[in-house]
């Protein structure tokens, strides 16, 4: 079964998340457990926690399904050694925060060696940045996400991939997010059912399904080996619908948290059942519109 909804806010308090899925309808749900665009936040006090797993149940939302995302600032990869520091006691309070309100995947970025390191190096600070974070923290899954390459960022290829999971002690805890619109920029082709299918037959021989833990589901504004990050509503990208269809019927992503986080909010429960539509192999009974309202990425 598909399992589908979108990266809400969670302004006003973390509960405040599973309420505004609820109200697209969605069975997946993505959130941050704090504000992205600072470093430090108060702790949760037992009231937001307890509120939070009574939204959460309210929504018929399972924990399985829902996946907070890091921080943006976070750089485990970051040659800066104040950065890296700051960004590796963040990742640990995140992934806290996570295990706070009884959930078991963490998303992030893997992060950017700023060109002041090789890849591999790059890489192996970020392996040794998850070990550090899952002996401090129990019972959560750091999930690294896909990249679209652009600048130095890592984990835009799955070789790239493969070789920092390799690099991690405990592989029970982590695993991988793949992002249609970043790995469609990073030059995976997943526009065709042959080419996904020769997409997720590589994962499968190079990461291993097994660590294929969530799915960002976004069109793209651009083109194919862009390596640019920039999302797009469904349908209104160089991604195109049609590529939607085949993607929600692999089987290979049932049973996962997959999440919406394209441009368009208010767009988002039409998105969630048409998507759905084409996970149960019927013809939506809503269409989507081809103008878009919004210049977000």
């Amino acid at each position: 079964m598909k399992y589908i909804g979108a990266h809400v806010s969670a302004a006003g308090g973390v509960f405040k998340a599973p309420v505004n899925a609820l109200e697209i309808r969605a069975t997946a749900l993505a959130l941050f457990t704090k504000n992205q665009r600072q470093w430090n936040a108060k702790p949760y006090t037992e009231e937001v926690i307890a509120k939070f797993g009574e939204e959460l149940a309210r929504s018929g939302i399972s924990a399985a399904n829902t996946m907070p995302h890091a921080s943006y600032l976070i750089n485990v990869a970051s040659p800066k050694a104040e950065v890296r520091e700051r960004s590796l006691a963040a990742l640990a309070d995140e992934a806290e925060r996570t295990r706070q309100l009884g959930l078991e995947l963490l998303n992030f970025h893997p992060g950017s060696h700023l060109g002041e390191l090789t890849d591999q190096e790059g890489m192996t600070m970020i392996a040794a940045g998850v070990d550090s974070v899952l002996r401090q923290v129990p019972g959560v899954t750091l999930v690294l996400e896909t990249t679209a390459g652009q600048g130095q960022n890592l984990g835009y290829t799955f070789e790239q991939l493969a070789r920092m999971i390799e690099a991690v002690k405990d592989k029970e805890r982590v695993g991988v997010c793949i992002d249609t619109c970043h790995i469609f920029a990073a030059g995976y082709d997943v526009r065709t059912p042959e080419s996904w299918n020769a997409l997720m037959n590589d994962f499968e021989r190079t990461v291993g399904l097994e660590f294929l833990k969530g799915v960002h589901l976004n069109d793209s504004k651009s083109e194919l080996g862009s390596r640019k990050d920039r999302h797009h509503s469904i349908g209104k990208g160089y991604i195109g619908l049609d590529a939607f269809r085949h993607i929600m019927q692999d089987p290979r992503l049932d049973e996962m948290p997959i999440v919406l986080e394209t441009i368009e909010p208010k767009r988002w429960a039409a998105e969630i059942a048409v998507l759905s539509a084409f996970a149960r192999g019927e013809e939506p009974d809503v269409t989507l519109d081809s103008e878009s309202d919004s210049d977000g990425s």
